[in-house]
């Protein structure tokens, strides 16, 4: 058997373009001649760096960027491309802006035990479907469970100082590499992909992708 494709998704768990861009390759993965196995690595990168800790009032954090008069029509847009993929936005019920650094711990602790995929869907749901505050460590500590992570190890990375050097050093790598702007793709540790590609994109792209790698993989 093959070893699994490897995708490194770059990504920030309140950017909905992410989610979006997630629901559109697994459109892509759930369509014939696919790679028979993908690995994931989600890796940060944080929209809002300068965020307060406790978030923001989202009201205020959009009027601010956007301006007062046209700061629902993103909402709005964003609201119709979800539908397309099965996203049901829930921004009209959503009061704050988190900070998502202790997410992104949440999601390195969640790849040390090996259940990554699942946290990060979860994360994403619990925000733009649920309109939940990621931000806030007892939310996060109840969805790593739901998650399936072990308890002790969580509370690890939320609170110790590892899971806080282990998120800087990965978003430095990723700026380093040249990354504005997320979702942003790496396959093969060569192949770079910036933004949420339709379906058609990835089922074209990743199946010769694959093949390049299995072909490697026998001259190896």
């Amino acid at each position: 058997m093959s070893d699994p494709l490897s995708i490194t998704v770059y990504s920030d768990v309140i950017c909905p373009w992410c989610f979006v861009g997630k629901r559109r390759l697994e459109a892509a993965l759930s369509g014939e001649a696919m790679p028979a196995q993908i690995r994931f690595t989600w890796r940060p990168f944080e929209l809002n760096p300068d965020m307060p800790a406790d978030g923001m009032e989202r009201r205020s954090y959009r009027a601010r960027k956007f301006g007062e008069a046209r700061s629902a029509e993103p909402d709005r847009k964003m609201a119709e491309t979800g539908r397309e993929v099965g996203i049901e936005f829930a921004f009209d019920r959503m009061q704050r802006t988190p900070n998502t650094r202790l997410a992104h711990r949440l999601i390195w602790e969640a790849d040390r035990q090996k259940r990554q995929d699942a946290v990060v869907e979860r994360l994403f749901h619990g925000y733009f479907e649920e309109a939940l505050d990621i931000g806030s460590p007892e939310i996060l500590a109840r969805l790593a469970a739901e998650s399936g992570l072990e308890a002790d190890g969580v509370q690890a990375a939320l609170t110790g100082a590892d899971s806080l050097d282990a998120v800087t050093h990965l978003e430095q790598q990723g700026h380093r590499l040249g990354i504005q702007g997320v979702p942003f793709f790496i396959l093969l540790q060569k192949y770079q992909v910036s933004g949420p590609q339709p379906p058609e994109f990835w089922r074209d792209a990743l199946p010769r992708i694959a093949a390049e790698a299995a072909s490697a993989t026998v001259v190896s």
